[in-house]
């Protein structure tokens, strides 16, 4: 068996104690990302979010910036104060970057937020080069 390489990274971030006061804190989560992917050296292709009122889903929201090497997302299930970002990248763009710029804004917006945990994955597993 030859050398495992990668080609993308995944970083997660896992926050507990997310609040936002307003009622479409998914929009002003997209705009965070959309931010953060447009000051990388990521390019982006697409930028969406759907808000949950809690009547099919529980109230939270789901907000994806599709990049030209993967994706930047952010799900929130906004009563229990959770909140899941990933930011997956398969090219040239450092994964840790955007994941380290959306943490520091959160941490501004939301002082009282709490990163429970932060893991980077090698994704795109195979051999030789």
């Amino acid at each position: 068996m030859g050398n495992i390489n990668a080609q993308g990274s995944h970083v997660f971030l896992d926050y507990t104690a997310y609040s936002r006061p307003d009622e479409n804190d998914g929009e002003w989560m997209l705009e965070l990302l959309e931010r953060v992917v447009d000051q990388s050296s990521a390019r982006k292709v697409h930028a969406h979010v759907e808000q949950f009122d809690g009547l099919v889903s529980p109230n939270g929201f789901a907000a994806v910036v599709l990049i030209d090497e993967s994706h930047v997302t952010a799900h929130c299930y906004s009563d229990k104060g959770w909140l899941a970002v990933d930011c997956f990248t398969c090219g040239t763009t450092n994964p840790d970057q955007i994941a380290d710029e959306i943490h520091r804004q959160l941490l501004h917006s939301i002082p009282a937020i709490h990163l429970q945990r932060r893991e980077r994955v090698d994704r795109f597993l195979h051999e030789g080069e």
